[in-house]
């Protein structure tokens, strides 16, 4: 595991290979891969661990399990979400 202190906020998105998800600003940068990259952190003070998923232009994909949004009571597209990565998993 690697320590990560990134956080940012994005709307939900719903199109493409996930039912919803965001869009990593910088995470090719801050990761230094294009690749997919494991990571745990918080949701909107919630905890959460998911796979981050090369989107080829260059920010990552961070799926959002339907659960999660229910539980942070935020489902729609464009609702804004506070992410805080603590950490890149192996």
């Amino acid at each position: 595991m690697t320590a990560l202190d990134y956080t940012f906020t994005a709307p939900l998105e719903k199109d493409g290979a996930f039912a919803t998800f965001v869009t990593v600003p910088g995470s090719a940068e801050l990761l230094g891969t294009r690749r997919a990259v494991k990571v745990s952190g918080t949701i909107d003070g919630h905890p959460f661990a998911a796979t981050l998923m090369p989107s080829g232009e260059g920010p990552h994909w961070l799926p959002v399990k339907k659960a999660l949004c229910k539980l942070i009571g935020k489902e729609s597209a464009g609702e804004e979400v506070l992410f805080h990565l603590q950490e890149r998993l192996s």
